[in-house]
């Protein structure tokens, strides 16, 4: 059985599954993607892997004496986000003038390589990973798969666009704020966001280095649970990697308890067709839970305000001041707009937001005594590229607001498809629980997937 060239690459299980049989050659999976290439919107990838180099990356496997079809990722396609470091290959950020060619891939790169998979791209994403709709790149705006000029989300819109697309069964982005749960909803699939410092971050541009998590998209929850488990494991040269304890969190016998947000708290900006469709997700996992928590939003959503406008704005200057001083006019005006704020924030206010999200974190702690897990929206609505283009921060801020305290507050998530509104615009939910929970998540979200 040969693939058509027609329809999407399978998802990484069932390539497994293919392989496995027999089924399926390496160099077909190759020309398969190759075909879809061609198709697909240039605005997706910057950077791609020649065709010769694909073809002799499934010739590499397919001749190799190693364990062939039983590596985790054998002959599986994938793409990176272009702040993530492959050999030989520039990493640009969706900054030209930044561009610099990596000696060695990023640690997550090279567990996926070792693991059987085949590289072939890096993809667009908002300048320098700050922003969340996906139109902040010199390269171009990518458009969310469902049409009807909607933003595909950013910052790793790249990505998960490859992936909605059927282009790659699976793709890195990075979160910081939530650039691995907000393009993930605005396309359809499954965003995977781990613990900080589960999966190694050596290689990886940083945004907000403390802050920084590679994440994984992929179509199904199984696949997100496959990439994980290679990506997974101390990093050496990654100063912020840990290990998961061990065991891992323990999982409650007995069914799950759902922690929500308190009744009217949830604001979804007059999105009524958006709030419908949460609600019904939200009734659906309370039928399936253990118990119920209501719990107010205004702690999370204060830690969620310390990232744009408290003093981990500046953590993002850290790491490109002197660039933005040497190359003004080589960034576009909102990404520098939003990162020189940090030049507000001294060390005194540093140390204060620093007390605050203690006290937050102490706050959040609470929560997984009483919940395993936390619903809400992944993003309240959806919006146009013309529409972020008349209020570019405020709207960016709109889609950060259930997202962007998740890494403050030392949480893993996993962002999922919901359904879609009346008009066919695509709705997310996801799930949050505290550190090394991916598990538990994952096993939350396959039962309210599988949910009549």
């Amino acid at each position: 059985m040969r693939l058509s060239i027609l329809g999407a690459v399978p998802g990484v299980t069932e390539l497994s599954r293919r392989y496995r049989e027999a089924t399926l050659r390496p160099h077909d999976v190759v020309e398969a993607t190759l075909a879809k290439l061609a198709d697909a919107d240039p605005n997706v990838f910057i950077s791609r892997v020649p065709a010769e180099r694909l073809r002799a990356r499934a010739d590499e496997l397919a001749a190799g004496p190693g364990p062939g079809p039983t590596m985790p990722l054998y002959g599986v396609p994938f793409a990176v986000k272009d702040n993530i470091d492959v050999a030989g290959m520039p990493t640009t950020a969706a900054c030209p003038a930044f561009a610099y060619t990596p000696d060695r891939d990023a640690g997550s790169v090279r567990r996926l390589l070792e693991a059987g998979a085949i590289l072939v791209g890096q993809t667009n994403l908002d300048q320098f990973a700050t922003g969340l709709v996906g139109v902040r790149s010199p390269y171009g705006a990518c458009e969310s798969v469902f049409g009807g000029d909607l933003v595909s989300g950013g910052s790793s819109s790249g990505s998960a666009v490859a992936v909605a697309a059927g282009i790659v069964p699976f793709a890195l982005g990075t979160d910081t704020a939530g650039s691995g749960r907000v393009p993930a909803a605005m396309n359809g699939i499954v965003g995977l966001k781990p613990t900080r410092g589960l999966v190694g971050a050596s290689g990886v541009l940083p945004a907000c280095r403390s802050l920084d998590c590679v994440s994984v998209f992929t179509t199904g929850l199984a696949d997100a649970a496959a990439v994980l488990g290679v990506l997974a494991g101390p990093d050496p040269d990654d100063p912020w990697s840990r290990r998961a304890p061990t065991p891992a969190a323990p999982h409650r016998v007995g069914g799950f308890r759902l922690a929500l947000a308190v009744d009217g708290e949830l604001d979804f900006e007059g999105d009524s067709a958006t709030a419908a469709v949460f609600a019904g997700a939200a009734a659906r996992a309370q039928a399936l839970a253990a118990g119920v928590h209501r719990i107010p939003l205004g702690p999370l959503l204060e830690a969620g305000d310390l990232l744009y406008n408290g003093p981990w704005v500046a953590e993002r200057l850290a790491g490109l001041a002197d660039f933005l001083d040497e190359h003004p006019d080589d960034v576009l005006p909102v990404t520098r707009a939003v990162i020189e704020r940090g030049r507000e924030f001294d060390a005194v206010a540093a140390f204060r937001g620093i007390h605050r999200l203690r006290e937050l974190r102490t706050w959040c702690d609470r929560v997984w005594e009483r919940a395993d897990a936390l619903l809400l929206p992944t993003v309240p609505t959806t919006f146009t590229r013309a529409q972020v283009a008349e209020q570019p921060v405020a709207r960016n801020l709109v889609l950060g607001r259930y997202t962007q305290f998740a890494n403050l507050l030392d949480l893993a998530a996993v962002a999922l498809p919901a359904g879609l509104t009346e008009d066919g615009r695509p709705v997310g939910v996801s799930l949050l629980g505290p550190a090394f929970s991916e598990d538990r998540l994952l096993r939350i979200a396959h039962q309210l997937q599988e949910a009549p």
